[in-house]
């Protein structure tokens, strides 16, 4: 049965009257307060009710005090199960977070049974993003917050699991099937060799792998390849067998780490080399979802995009919500540029769009800045990578807004233009270039009539911005940027993100979203405590 209490409702007596005034004030200035006041009573409720009966079953923890639990005070605050029911039976600030007045265990109890069951629930119908998309609606309209300004950047965070090497992901992939097939289909697990069950399933079978040198390495791999591909050619006929999870992560080891070769009609495994394998590969069997950076190692990473005040005035800035605009998870192995069309869709359609947005220069291709331009955002950001040439570039002539050569670096203009199809070619007198002493280094080309400068469009944009970033304007403007770097510090400082303790893509989701909603509560919490002082 649904248990829901109504905190539109005003009380007759005041239920925390009993704290002196200056206790009662430092609630009131606290984030607890803030919640209370502002947050609790538009917590989406309606989303979890059909997850439970009307009419049958016992009363369900009131919704709200779950949801204030599992939203902020869990997350914000970094704490185990134990410890999150342990603060919610005794510690008074969330007691007045949560506007609980009664007294019994009901009230103020949870097992960790029940939070474990709320959890999923929100887990599994992403009322975590619709969290954070209707608090963060609430803060924006609350604090008169400005989108105009925004800067996005990204952040790698770890789940909870162990960095394992290739031995032991072949292992440790094994002992999981191993387990899962003695408990589902004893009668299958009693056909695979005892030796084979011993190596990979006593109590010192993982630990074994561990111990193996560096330089020994080759053989004890090919050896645990050989095991993993025999499993997977037992049971290739069962049925049952290869509809269980951990058989098809077998599959996926094989597939991953090693290359079947045919030699006299047999099969045989050969071990790729380490460069061949895929960054988007299985890191750890008890995180699937897991994939590896080739700068930040295994596991996830997070996109954040905030607004932001361009000023110094340290006085202004206090009073100024810095505010979490948009905030999406995504496996360690995918690109930021890829990140930035979902980051301003997400913010357009919730009518928090940026007039300017800046980012680093993975944000900031050519495709970004031109979908950008079409939503009306100028797009700050360096350009990717440097230049092929030595000497002059396309950035060192004078072009014009629509990517025309007006001048070259020796102010002499072209005698022949043409563009067709987005090919630019522009041609300059033969005796000119032939007595200049930077020739060699110029990408100019000699031809019969002309020395020619080939180009397209993106050529040309990304040369403009080249030459723009060297400008003191763009190098004031992009400066602002930096901050969104103490943004990242202040998300893992207070709520622990960058290392999680769960596993799984929608787990670490959920539990990435929460924490920034309980940053941007904080904030607008201090904001409010300096407006206050003013």
């Amino acid at each position: 049965m649904i248990n829901k209490n109504n905190h539109n409702q005003l009380l007759l007596f005041d239920p925390w009257d009993f704290l002196e005034p200056k206790r009662r004030s430092m609630l009131d200035q606290s984030w607890a307060g803030f919640f209370q006041k502002e947050i609790l009573r538009d917590l989406p409720v309606k989303e979890l009710i059909p997850s439970f009966s009307r009419t049958m079953g016992r009363p369900t923890k009131e919704l709200y005090t779950m949801l204030g639990v599992l939203v902020v005070l869990q997350q914000a605050h970094d704490l185990t199960d134990n410890e999150t029911i342990f603060q919610f039976s005794f510690n008074i600030q969330w007691h007045y977070a949560l506007n609980i007045v009664d007294e019994s265990d009901s009230a103020k109890y949870v097992s960790l049974k029940t939070l474990w069951s709320f959890r999923q629930i929100l887990i599994e119908k992403k009322l975590d993003t619709v969290l954070f998309e209707k608090i963060t609606a609430k803060l924006s309209k609350a604090f008169n917050v400005s989108t105009d300004k925004q800067r996005i950047d990204s952040v790698h965070i770890k789940s909870n699991m162990r960095r394992l090497g290739r031995i032991s992901i072949f292992s440790t992939s094994i002992n999981k099937f191993f387990i899962n097939l003695r408990r589902k289909y004893p009668n299958q697990f009693k056909d695979i060799d005892t030796n084979v069950v011993e190596k990979y399933l006593s109590d010192k079978s993982l630990s074994c792998f561990s111990l193996v040198k560096p330089s020994d390495s080759p053989k004890p791999l090919a050896d645990v390849s050989n095991d993993l591909f025999d499993l997977i050619k037992k049971f290739k006929g069962c049925s049952e067998v290869t509809s269980m999870y951990s058989y098809k992560l077998l599959e996926r080891v094989l597939e991953e780490h090693c290359n079947l070769e045919v030699t006299d009609g047999d099969n045989k495994v050969g071990i790729k080399k380490s460069k061949e394998i895929p960054a988007d590969s299985l890191q750890n069997p008890s995180d699937p979802d897991a994939t590896y950076s080739g700068h930040k190692e295994q596991g996830y990473q997070i996109h954040v995009m905030e607004t932001y005040t361009d000023t110094e005035d340290r006085e202004t800035k206090d009073k100024t919500l810095n505010l979490i605009t948009h905030i999406s998870v995504e496996k360690a192995s995918q690109s930021d540029a890829h990140a930035l069309v979902p980051a301003i869709e997400s913010v357009k359609e919730r009518d928090l769009s940026p007039q300017e947005l800046q980012a680093d220069s993975l944000y900031g291709s050519d495709e970004n800045c031109e979908y950008a331009k079409s939503e009306g955002i100028d797009l700050v950001s360096p350009t990717m990578g440097t230049t092929k040439n030595k000497g002059m570039t396309l950035s060192d002539f004078e072009l014009s807004t629509n990517g025309q050569v007006e001048r070259c670096p020796h102010g002499h203009t072209p005698l022949f233009k043409k563009n067709k199809k987005g090919r630019i070619t522009q041609g300059f007198s033969l005796d000119t270039c032939s007595n200049c002493p930077l020739v060699d280094g110029c990408p100019v080309k000699y031809g019969k009539k002309y020395y020619y400068l080939r180009y397209n469009q993106k050529s040309a944009r990304l040369a403009m911005r080249r030459a723009n970033e060297q400008s003191d304007e763009f190098k004031n403007r992009y400066r602002w940027r930096a901050g969104v770097e103490a943004t990242m510090s202040e998300y893992d400082r207070l709520t622990g993100v960058k290392q999680l303790r769960f596993r799984g893509f929608k787990s670490v989701r959920f539990a990435a979203i929460l924490k920034a909603i309980g940053v941007n509560i904080f904030r607008a919490t201090a904001v409010r405590k300096a407006a206050s002082y003013a």
